[in-house]
């Protein structure tokens, strides 16, 4: 989860407030769309996984798992998922190493 002492940061276009963080000595980015109907989460996790450079991550909260979301990304970005206690989804995205960048950000609706 995001911690309570997360600071908050203004990211144009999100629909949610984004968080970052250092959690283990690896910087984080966090965001929460557990309550938000599509395609705010796509457009979020879009959003996020622009700030990452090699090294940090993101973390994303939902309500589900991103499905849709995963194959826009994958040739750029690793992902872990994990259910949390809650059944909410909790996402934890990091750059792909010497990888340039190949995801098109402007693919931010789910179809579905």
């Amino acid at each position: 989860m995001i911690p309570n002492d997360a600071l908050t940061i203004e990211q144009v276009g999100a629909t949610v407030p984004f968080y970052e963080f250092v959690q283990d000595g690896i910087k984080f980015y966090g965001f929460d769309t557990s309550k938000t109907p599509p395609p705010e989460p796509m457009v979020n996790a879009m959003i996020g996984l622009k700030l990452l450079k090699e090294g940090e991550k993101l973390m994303m909260i939902n309500h589900k798992s991103p499905g849709g979301l995963f194959p826009k990304v994958e040739g750029e970005f690793d992902f872990e998922e994990t259910t949390l206690e809650d059944g909410r989804a909790c996402v934890i995205f990091s750059k792909k190493s010497e990888i340039n960048q190949a995801t098109d950000f402007s693919q931010n609706s789910c179809n579905g």
